[in-house]
This record gives structure tokens, C-alpha cells and sequence, in this order.
């Protein structure tokens, strides 16, 4: 991941931390290194267990690298940090060893002036066939239907500007179905990814997920497939990232 990172980005670097006697890292890709204030888009690059973990998260690993080579000579507003993470999955899940727990809490040491981040996790599968998606509440469904044939941008209430603001570009852009799903914090699957550790440090931060095991039952299977995926739906989801990245202000 790092010789791909460097063929596009300012700098790339390793974020190196060890959890007993073994070093672990996070790859981190930089463009618009001349703007002070920055965007992290993250991505885990684990998979729990001996499985190919396509959806969870190959795709959010195939995102940040696509969006490094699209973001290569682009002008920007911001400085945009793509970070592949290290342990999000169990047993690190929830622990101070992830990987975007140790870079959340770098950035905060060190008062790096953060706009906000957005989680790239699980962006690959679709369905739209009836009674395809599942929600934590039974009741959602009368609200967002039951199709899985969407992207969800998901957010807390009393989201920050970044969220709000990314979110209006990335529906704005108009590439994929997308739906916005607020919630309180205590609500099942809101925060299942790395953006918790933003939370956690006071950041603006969000989720951009096909719902992981609300839909794709796939999920920390050994069926998690490239062949289950939808790769056309995957490609507009990072077309939509990137848009709304680049057109941020």
C-alpha cells in the first residue's frame, strides 16, 4: 500500500506502534500539504479472521487508493490525509490499540488543526430485491425501506460543519442512491468502525458504510467475496467521495 500511496501523493508515511512485542502500522498518503487544516479519510485494512474480507474492508481499502490516484495534482482547499488503519477488528475492536485510535490521539497531542474525517467501511454490496436490508430498530424500515440498494452516510445528532458539509456535497454529486442515517451513539452499529475514535477526540466524523451485517450477511464470513460484490455501485460511492472532497470549502 505504501509504493501505491507514493506514486501520487505529496508524502507518505508509516505510523508505527507496537502492542506487546509486535510493531503495527498505520500507511498514511498526503496531498495539499500546503493548507493547514485537514481531512482524514480512513479505511481498516485488517479482516478478522482467515477470510478474504472483500466487502469488510477491501473495499474501503480499494477506495482510499483509487481516491489517491484521483486526488493526484488536484487543487484543494484542504489538506486531505488518506490513512490506512491497522486492529480495527477484534479483539482491538473498542481498545486503545486500533489503529485509528492511535493516530486520533496524535493528531489531539499534537493540535493538528482537523476539519474533519469520514470511515470508509463496508462499500460494496447491494441488493435490490425486497426485504434486503435490516435495520437495529424494526421501525427504521418504514423510514428508509427495505432494499438494500443504498449507500448511507452515517452521522450522530448535533453532527459538526465537516459532516454536514460532506454530506450535502457527496448527495449533491449524484452518483449513487444514498440515504443519511442521524442517531444518538448508544444506537446499534452508528459507531462500528474507526470514525469512534474521532468521536472519542472531539472531531467531526462520519461513516460511509452499505450497513455491513444489516445487509451483508457476508459479514466476518468466510463467503465475503469479490464476487458478491457490486463493483459498478462501489465505483460511484468513491466517485461521490472524491467530489465532495474536492469541492469543499
Amino acid at each position: 500500500m505504501h509504493q501505491n500511496f507514493n506514486k501520487y501523493s505529496d508524502s507518505t508515511s508509516f505510523q508505527e506502534y507496537k502492542v506487546g512485542e509486535e510493531t503495527y502500522k498505520n500507511v498514511i498518503c498526503s496531498f495539499g500539504t500546503e493548507n493547514k487544516k485537514r481531512i482524514i479519510i480512513g479505511a481498516h485494512y485488517d479482516v478478522c479472521g482467515d477470510q478474504q474480507g472483500a466487502d469488510d474492508n477491501a473495499t474501503g481499502v480499494t477506495a482510499l487508493l483509487e481516491l489517491a490516484r484521483m486526488l493526484k495534482g488536484q487543487k484543494l482547499n484542504y489538506r486531505i490525509d488518506l490513512v490506512a488503519y491497522t486492529l480495527e477488528e477484534p479483539p482491538y475492536f473498542r481498545t486503545e490499540n486500533m489503529g485509528s485510535y492511535i493516530h486520533a490521539k496524535y493528531l489531539k497531542d499534537n493540535n493538528i488543526d482537523v476539519y474533519g474525517m469520514a470511515s470508509v467501511e463496508m462499500i460494496g454490496y447491494f441488493k435490490d430485491e425486497k426485504n434486503s436490508q435490516d435495520y437495529p430498530l424494526g421501525i427504521l424500515s418504514w423510514i428508509y425501506g427495505n432494499k438494500g440498494n443504498y449507500i448511507t452516510l452515517v452521522r450522530k445528532i448535533g453532527a459538526e460543519n465537516f459532516v454536514k458539509n460532506f454530506i450535502e456535497g457527496f448527495k449533491d454529486s449524484n452518483q449513487v442512491k444514498a440515504k443519511i442515517f442521524s442517531a444518538p451513539k448508544f444506537v446499534t452499529g452508528i459507531d462500528y468502525s474507526d470514525h469512534l475514535n474521532y468521536w472519542k477526540f472531539g472531531y467531526s466524523a462520519m461513516m460511509i458504510t452499505d450497513t455491513s451485517f444489516f445487509r451483508n450477511k457476508n459479514y466476518h464470513q468466510t463467503t465475503d467475496r469479490l464476487e458478491t460484490l457490486d463493483l459498478k455501485r462501489m465505483t460511484k460511492v468513491i466517485d461521490g467521495i472524491f467530489l465532495s472532497l474536492i469541492h469543499l470549502e
